[in-house]
């Protein structure tokens, strides 16, 4: 009995013992519940970088901005004229209703710091979407700061200096830093230096600079292969589905080994704005460096991404051999001094090939005579995008090619108007082979298709553009129907209002009707002759 009654007493003390283990996994359990919702499963890697401590975006705290009215804002906003196009002024404005319409608050604890105009395709906030968005948003600035929308951006950037390509809206973000698709393309840079001329805002280029350095330098660090050139993927490029990697890999979300054009072309681009702002700021001397690469990917891209028998650039596989994919991703070059003017002629030459890219609605996405290029579009897949055509015809006129910016402007304008007539509203892309949208793209897409009712408008067919830096209004004169626009904004506090005339042939000089609370000079270009004129606050006729 003595020892049955010690086995039972044994056992039951051994019993006790397994529910105490238990007892505290159920108590870890419950205190689990009360830790942060955000709780890191994996350790600590990050390698911070300085210029992060400098960016006071992270540390802001969220303002919600008034909005007010559609009617309100057609008094503030710019208001292009264009004599018997009444129905394309209607365009302009239905493009500012639906982007006014997007216009969101931070929500509670996400971290965003500023109201922003949202992307308007699944919620979420995406980089070069906001890039491309904020081109056209700047003439609203007077009306809303849609310019802040990239604050949110610079407020979750990591310590390291990595800035997620797509937000939830309620901060997290979407992709894990060292995902082949997490961020991309860099193109923020661009939109702030074409807000900076236009306003001249130096506060903003001095809070924002270290962000977008510290980005910069993240991707030299952690997207580019031992020879220092850079890689990404379908996603990371922002061109989802274009038929890029060899087909052993997938096309949306492998890097496949490959040196992709459009990332170098794009780093060199931004390397020379920032070293720009750099000038401004008088802290160039800081990234130097960004200079030495800036040199070491145009040599690259001379050597070995450029094909003498196809007159292009092509990604290069890891082979060493180049792809055979022609798409708009190359003509990032136009906004680099990336090739010679030999060179460039021959590669701008495409655009105008009918087999390639001058299809009825310019410009494809991807080259015509390419086995995977779609009639209907089917997204990257000749699919034509508002805001990549922006790219190629703001490089055309950067390097000169005025005529053909001209032209690719106002077809581009026109296929857009004429769905917009159809339809009544604008969509994410367009077909390359018909007045369509493009296959199952979104409509009400303000969105980067802002960019053709507004700044296309704005800046080649009625051919207004400014640098306030420079103290210079440029006008190039192609329409011969009376044209201009009121309450343009030139500078903080500079207000422009400018027609002009009618004219009987491109070859007649025009004369404007200028008026302006701020001098400036008046760069007048028509056909091949332009004049100088020195405008000053007041009325003028010139």
């Amino acid at each position: 009995m003595t020892n049955r009654r010690n086995f039972i007493k044994q056992s039951l003390a051994a019993a006790g013992a397994t529910v105490i283990p238990s007892a505290a996994f159920a108590a870890a359990a419950q205190e689990d519940k009360s830790k942060p919702k955000y709780n890191l499963p994996y350790k600590n890697t990050y390698l911070k970088e300085p210029l992060v401590t400098e960016n006071e975006y992270r540390i802001a705290s969220p303002e919600t901005l008034p909005v007010r009215s559609f009617a309100e804002a057609k008094k503030i906003l710019p208001q292009p004229i264009w004599k018997g196009h009444d129905k394309e002024i209607e365009m302009y404005w239905k493009a500012w209703e639906i982007g006014i319409r997007n216009i969101k608050a931070p929500e509670k604890g996400s971290g965003f710091v500023s109201s922003y105009i949202d992307t308007a395709y699944n919620g979420n906030i995406f980089m070069w979407d906001s890039a491309f968005i904020t081109m056209f948003a700047r003439y609203g600035t007077r009306f809303f700061p849609f310019q802040r929308t990239l604050d949110n951006f610079y407020a979750k950037q990591h310590p390291d200096g990595f800035i997620c390509r797509e937000i939830k809206a309620d901060g997290a973000d979407c992709f894990e830093r060292y995902d082949p698709v997490s961020t991309g393309p860099n193109i923020i840079p661009w939109s702030e230096m074409i807000y900076y001329k236009q306003f001249g805002d130096t506060e903003r280029m001095h809070k924002i600079f270290p962000a977008l350095c510290a980005y910069y330098k993240w991707l030299k660090l952690n997207r580019t292969w031992r020879n220092g050139t850079y890689w990404s993927s379908g996603w990371g490029t922002g061109m989802d589905n274009m038929p890029r990697v060899e087909a052993k890999y997938n096309m949306i979300y492998s890097h496949g080994h490959m040196i992709w054009i459009d990332a170098c072309l794009q780093q060199l681009f931004v390397a020379g704005l920032l070293l720009e702002m750099g000038f401004y700021l008088e802290r160039w001397q800081e990234i130097e460096e960004f200079e030495d690469e800036a040199k070491m990917l145009k040599e690259y891209t001379n050597k070995h991404l450029w094909s003498d028998k196809e007159n292009f650039l092509f990604d290069q596989y890891a082979d060493g051999s180049l792809s055979s994919t022609k798409g708009i991703h190359a003509y990032w070059a136009l906004l680099t001094d990336v090739l010679d003017k030999e060179r460039l002629d021959k590669f701008v030459a495409h655009l105008e090939d009918k087999e390639t890219f001058n299809r009825l609605h310019r410009i494809p996405s991807l080259a015509a005579n390419n086995p995977k290029y779609k009639e209907n579009g089917r997204y990257w897949q000749g699919g034509v995008w508002p805001g990549a055509t922006y790219m190629v015809i703001t490089g055309l006129m950067d390097k000169g090619y005025k005529q053909l910016a001209h032209d690719i402007a106002m077809n581009h304008y026109q296929n857009v108007f004429e769905v917009y007539k159809k339809t009544g509203t604008f969509w994410e892309y367009y077909a390359p082979e018909s007045v369509e949208p493009g296959f199952m793209a979104r409509p009400d897409f303000i969105g980067w298709t802002g960019l053709p009712p507004v700044s296309v408008l704005i800046e080649y067919i009625l051919g207004i553009r400014s640098n306030v830096y420079e103290k210079k209004l440029y006008v190039e004169v192609n329409l011969l129907e009376e044209h201009g626009i009121r309450e343009y904004p030139f500078g903080k506090e500079g207000v422009v209002s400018l027609l002009v005339k009618a004219r009987s042939s491109k070859e007649q000089e025009p004369v404007a009707e200028v008026q302006s609370n701020v001098p400036f000079e008046l760069i007048l270009t028509w056909g091949d002759k332009t004049k100088t004129i020195q405008v000053k606050a007041g009325s003028q006729t010139v």
